[in-house]
């Protein structure tokens, strides 16, 4: 079955999902080693198919498996890459907390990360195309220790090298959008830095057939924003609602021109924003008159995996509701 995406703002998700189901415990049970990765990932199908309901139900073009394997974003990854070690809870906001892994040896792909659930999710996606997420190399430099390399440039090199592995095994598998999720770039809005992470980029993305998408979001959004616009990619997708658009004008000025992921719903409140307002934050962008809906992908700031699934849910309804208006009327 195909499943035509609409050429006017197509919806999407930017990765994860309230975990369903047994999802927190099979993950609990798989780093008691109590179950094999194989019998981890025939799992938790149960919880990605409760999620791919849920966006199907909504009406959301483009999907994922809803992230419901990782418990965090780059713990998932460090537990499966050859040069980590567990490390201790390290508070990253609110009452929010990961372990923060330690690189201890040369980092080093052993297997596919993704690769099983996002193939899985396909199966049932009623041909709606998945994304292949995967958290990318400025993020895992970001959030791990180093007791190994001592230089920032060759750990996320090595990280470029694991990445562009695993999407390049998704590309083969069929993949159309692949996303790299960068949400630790804000925190350093410095030239340096996202230069650090061009050069990443540049080595992930050569001669890639596949839609590229980078997500960064909250932070000082407007500060990098001149400093990432010759990125290799094409799409960025960007938190806009929780900061009250700010970042909307800094658009016109800088003459941004690439395809963008507009963030329409604040992932950190419960409150289930109306139909007509998230109209009115697509109008907003539209009156700017820099992109055409061809260009504008409607989706949340960021991940929903911190809300109940009913105001997840609720948020994704109003958002496909609000589009649909919105490809009337542009």
């Amino acid at each position: 079955m195909s499943y035509e995406v609409p050429k006017k703002f197509p919806t999407t998700v930017v990765g994860s999902y309230p975990k369903l189901g047994e999802a927190s415990e099979i993950i609990k049970k798989r780093d008691r080693n109590e179950i094999s990765e194989e019998e981890f990932h025939e799992k938790i199908r149960g919880p990605i198919n409760e999620v791919v309901k849920d966006y199907l139900d909504a009406g959301i073009d483009i999907i994922s498996d809803g992230e419901q394997s990782r418990e965090d974003m780059v713990v998932y990854f460090a537990q499966r890459l050859k040069g980590y070690n567990e490390g201790d809870w390290v508070r990253i906001f609110d009452n929010v907390y990961f372990r923060k892994p330690i690189i201890v040896n040369k980092l080093e792909r052993v297997r596919e990360m993704i690769i099983t659930d996002w193939l899985y999710t396909n199966k049932i996606s009623n041909g709606r195309p998945v994304k292949a997420i995967i958290t990318g190399p400025y993020t895992m430099l970001e959030w791990s220790f180093d007791l190994f390399y001592g230089d920032r440039k060759e750990i996320i090199m090595d990280f470029a090298k694991i990445i562009r592995e695993e999407l390049m095994e998704a590309i083969r598998n069929g993949a159309k959008y692949v996303q790299v999720d960068e949400p630790a770039l804000s925190t350093r809005p410095w030239k340096e830095e996202a230069d650090l992470l061009k050069e990443a980029l540049d080595y992930i993305f050569k001669g890639m057939d596949a839609k590229r998408i980078v997500h960064i979001c909250y932070g000082r959004l407007e500060r990098l924003l001149p400093y990432i616009l010759d990125y290799p990619v094409d799409q960025f997708d960007l938190e806009f609602k929780n900061s009250d658009f700010r970042l909307l004008p800094y658009l016109k000025e800088y003459g941004y021109n690439k395809e963008l992921g507009y963030g329409v719903v604040d992932v950190h409140t419960l409150q289930i924003e109306s139909v007509n307002e998230i109209k009115e934050a697509i109008d907003k962008l539209m009156k700017l008159g820099i992109l055409g809906p061809e260009k504008v992908y409607i989706d949340p700031d960021c991940g929903l995996k911190l809300l109940p699934r009913e105001i997840a849910k609720g948020k994704l309804i109003n958002m496909v509701n609000a589009t649909k208006i919105a490809r009337k009327e542009y």
